[in-house]
């Protein structure tokens, strides 16, 4: 009996260790077929998305998704260290005969871990002290890097949200293509290239951070009409746009920004597992596409419409539409039309209290190529 309870005390630790290396300290996926910390968010997703969705407001429903990416991590620091003090305590239940029950192995090892040290509990063997004195300093070092952990996750998340803010004024609230062509013409100047070369090294930090901090997809932004995946939607359907239908406009930049943007999609979606899959809506449909070439021609922008552009543009959005919208589904992020419909005020427009003293109309609520001509 105190063999095997060594033997599951030794793996249980061993594998904890392991899975917190991979998770807090390896900067590279892992390709592992089974990991608990996967398997913990897949789970745990499933069931707080459902329960998310009992409820009728949509407000509330993105609250409590909100909540799940923040507390699920505390909740995974807490798993990690019940099986760490499990561990040990069965180690030193099977190395000191002199513990009366586990219960008591339990007491030494949590109070060991935690260095709290209270003594009315002591190792006698000299096995167990030196059990107790490797568990003080893995306790020790396992809160130091969770605490360190917690500055670099959130670093990384204000580096990807503070890109979101800026598609506020460019491409709207949630972002559209069509909207950034049009407040951002490519006709104006470099200022869209220079956009795009930035949103090209804010696709690749956002795929490095993700890959190396997985939690951070289930991290939502400030507002509910907006988020990372909706960006990059943003993002490539520009690109897109401006590999086809706009004329007169060096693509160079816009080919590295659509290449960088596709790989994060697709490498995250690998990642997840996710399955590409069809959209329940053409989020630009022919109609809306003349539209939208008919507002690029009003506003001075070369457009190029025949059946080979159409058909190219349709073939580019093959390339990433199936994955957005499975990761769209997985994460329950909204992914905006490329020339919406229904025109609202940007986020920087209005707030509560304006529209509780003013009419919507009078803080911009126009056509959006309207705002800032």
């Amino acid at each position: 009996m105190s063999v095997a309870s060594a033997l599951v005390g030794a793996s249980l630790v061993l594998y904890i260790l392991i899975e917190a290396f991979e998770a807090l300290v390896l900067p590279r996926r892992v390709i592992r077929p089974f990991r608990f910390t996967r398997l913990y968010y897949r789970v745990g997703w499933r069931i707080w998305s459902t329960a998310a969705g009992l409820f009728a407001s949509p407000r509330v429903q993105q609250n409590l998704l909100s909540w799940f990416g923040p507390f699920s991590l505390l909740g995974l620091f807490a798993v990690w260290a019940a099986g760490l003090i499990l561990g040990y305590g069965l180690i030193q239940y099977a190395v000191d005969p002199r513990f009366g029950s586990l219960a008591d192995a339990l007491y030494l090892s949590g109070t060991t871990f935690t260095t709290l040290g209270y003594g009315d509990i002591t190792p006698t063997t000299p096995a167990s002290r030196a059990i107790a004195v490797t568990e003080a300093a893995m306790g020790f070092g396992f809160f130091a890097i969770v605490i360190s952990y917690l500055p670099v996750l959130y670093q990384s998340f204000s580096v990807r949200e503070s890109f979101i803010a800026l598609l506020d004024a460019r491409a709207g609230s949630p972002p559209a293509a069509g909207r950034m062509l049009l407040r951002i013409p490519p006709t104006d100047g470099r200022c869209l290239d220079d956009f795009l070369g930035q949103s090209e090294r804010w696709a690749a930090e956002v795929l490095e951070a993700h890959l190396s901090y997985p939690v951070l997809g289930y991290y939502r932004s400030q507002h509910d009409n907006q988020s990372w995946l909706a960006a990059l939607a943003c993002i490539l359907d520009s690109c897109a746009l401006l590999l086809t239908v706009v004329e007169g406009v060096d693509r160079v930049q816009a080919r590295l920004t659509f290449a960088m943007a596709r790989h994060t999609v697709v490498d995250l979606g690998l990642v997840l597992r996710r399955t590409p899959g069809a959209a329940t809506e053409d989020r630009l449909s022919a109609a809306r596409l003349d539209d939208l070439l008919a507002a690029l021609a009003q506003a001075g922008v070369k457009v190029h419409d025949d059946a080979p552009t159409r058909a190219r543009l349709a073939e580019l959005r093959e390339l990433y539409e199936p994955v957005i919208d499975g990761l769209s589904r997985f994460f329950r992020l909204p992914i905006p039309a490329m020339w919406p419909i229904d025109e609202k005020p940007d986020n920087w427009q209005t707030s509560a209290w304006m529209r509780q003293a003013r009419p919507l109309t009078s803080l911009g609520a126009e056509r959006d190529d309207d705002h800032f001509r």
